[in-house]
């Protein structure tokens, strides 16, 4: 899907894209470089297939399964990564399809938490922090173009947000934050 296809579709369903334009190269590499060793991945929101693509590149032998709600996008990332699954589907449905993955299964979100519906928002963040919860290894990456985490943790969470970059070379600034045990 082009970027002119992003904007349409951002502009008629903005509370579930959340973003004026698809991630840049800079935010798409940033988000890639916090995933570590992971075993496998499962990518949130995979939108244009622009955090798939430095994720491919990061991770080249890693297994990656590309979530998208959006059938247009999901069909765009199925012809442009035939290497990868690509899910079609809720995240929540999603994650508890795979609530047993490898231990070591690292998340990568571009999710727009702030503006999902709220029935979703709340759908997607329970199904999200028990998958994570599940295992202590496990972590999320997450971006977010305001200054803060991008999504407020129960008070009985154990776990913890950490900033780890803001790239400033995207439209708008975004930070890179990872969840996970232990201060991520």
């Amino acid at each position: 899907m082009n970027t002119s296809a992003f904007i349409a579709l951002a502009l008629t369903r903005p509370g579930l894209v959340g973003a004026v334009a698809p991630s840049s190269r800079r935010l798409a590499q940033a988000m890639a470089s916090q995933i570590g060793d992971a075993g496998a991945l499962i990518e949130l929101g995979a939108g244009t297939g622009a955090v798939t693509s430095a994720l491919r590149h990061a991770a080249p032998g890693t297994p990656l399964l590309a979530v998208e709600l959006q059938s247009d996008l999901a069909s765009g990332l199925r012809r442009r990564f035939p290497d990868i699954e690509v899910a079609c589907a809720p995240a929540h449905e999603v994650l508890a399809r795979h609530a047993h993955a490898p231990v070591d299964t690292m998340l990568v979100s571009s999710l727009p938490f702030r503006s999902l519906p709220e029935p979703m928002r709340r759908t997607t963040l329970a199904a999200l922090l028990q998958f994570i919860e599940a295992h202590p290894t496990r972590r999320m990456v997450q971006y977010t173009y305001q200054p803060r985490a991008p999504f407020e943790l129960p008070a009985r969470s154990s776990l913890r947000w950490s900033l780890r970059d803001v790239v400033w070379g995207n439209l708008p600034p975004a930070g890179v934050w990872v969840l996970g045990g232990d201060g991520a």
